[in-house]
């Protein structure tokens, strides 16, 4: 078996943690609030979103900003709940197993679960004591993420960046164990733990030769989903329908939509598709993450590019009268969602 040595790790950079990402880029971010002279003019790039969406929203509450046939049946659990009236909730929504369940409050993938039994989703409740939401499992096979972003005095926006996302999946040789598999491949050695845990029940089966395991169904990086730069499928025919889109989600100017779809095609006609999440100002542009396409220092480039997108956005809204979150209401938001971070970190190391 083949170690996964942190020399190695060091030198792929799309694992690296996030701050390595964004420290650099402080500087500038400082630069343009002390050229507006407003250290919270972030704040009112999205007025519809808490923030703007600093990570401190409730996704229940943001997706409610979505037309309802873009998005997917959802259910918002608080903290202090009844499983049976959980039950019932799932039930009068048409919500059948399997669901993905997630923190109401969340990013990164953090404690996203695909959940198939009654049983499951009772452990998954009682192991997790925080604000969450169970949303219909959307059945389609695509998945991507687009970035958008428009300024508020124009009817036309642009797509910045377009992710397509592919699920980490292994192949059968007919004489390899699923862990041997795992062990050997490139990108799924840096998930063991996870995917032992996810595929316990076959960890130590052979697969046939030709057999494929999905190992994730969730799109998130931190899962082992591959980040693919798909810069090049943008055309005016997909950015007229995100310009559709959204003039129908009022006050949201700037982030990704991470969105289900079966073709490329029907989703530049703007059909048969599902927006699961909407993001703001801390979500990312992700074919950064593409190594193939990107090097580092692009992708610090890339980053600080939309950031002035976020600045342009955020100084109309200011001369249009939207407010910025006085300094110290967000500072104190800030400091929470840190607090909260780690309490899901000892959630999650606690049922590892």
């Amino acid at each position: 078996m083949p170690i996964f040595s942190f020399l190695n790790k060091f030198s792929e950079w799309e694992y690296w943690p996030s701050y390595m990402f964004y420290i650099p880029n402080l500087p500038y971010a400082f630069y343009l609030a002390t050229k507006a002279r407003n250290y919270t003019l972030y704040s009112a790039v999205n007025p519809s979103i808490k923030s703007s969406g600093n990570g401190t929203e409730s996704k229940y509450e943001t997706l409610k900003l979505v037309p309802d046939f873009y998005k997917p049946k959802s259910v918002f659990v608080s903290e202090k709940r009844n499983f049976e009236n959980t039950l019932k909730k799932l039930y009068q929504q048409g919500i059948d197993y399997p669901i993905i369940a997630k923190p109401d409050v969340g990013f990164r993938g953090m404690l996203v679960k695909k959940i198939y039994s009654d049983e499951a989703l009772k452990k998954y409740l009682e192991a997790y004591p925080i604000n969450l939401i169970l949303q219909e499992f959307v059945d389609l096979p695509n998945e991507c993420g687009i970035f958008y972003h428009r300024l508020p005095n124009k009817k036309k926006g642009t797509i910045s960046s377009l992710t397509m996302k592919s699920f980490l999946s292994v192949m059968g040789d007919g004489i390899s164990s699923l862990e041997n598999l795992i062990a050997y491949d490139n990108r799924a050695q840096h998930y063991v733990k996870m995917l032992e845990k996810d595929h316990k029940e076959n960890w130590n089966r052979i697969l046939g030769k030709g057999e494929i395991i999905l190992l994730s169904v969730i799109g998130n990086h931190c899962k082992g989903t591959q980040f693919i730069n798909g810069n090049h499928l943008i055309d005016e025919k997909l950015t007229e329908t995100l310009d559709r889109i959204s003039h129908q989600i009022i006050g949201w100017y700037y982030g990704r939509l991470d969105v289900k779809y079966n073709t490329l095609e029907e989703l530049r006609e703007g059909e048969n598709f599902i927006i699961l999440e909407i993001n703001g100002i801390i979500s990312e542009p992700t074919h950064i993450y593409d190594p193939y396409h990107a090097t580092y220092f692009q992708a610090l480039t890339a980053i600080r590019r939309h950031w002035k997108y976020i600045y342009n956005i955020a100084k109309i809204n200011l001369q249009n009268g939207v407010p910025s979150k006085n300094f110290f209401v967000f500072w104190r938001e800030i400091k929470w969602l840190k607090t909260y971070v780690k309490n899901i970190e000892r959630l999650t190391k606690l049922h590892s």
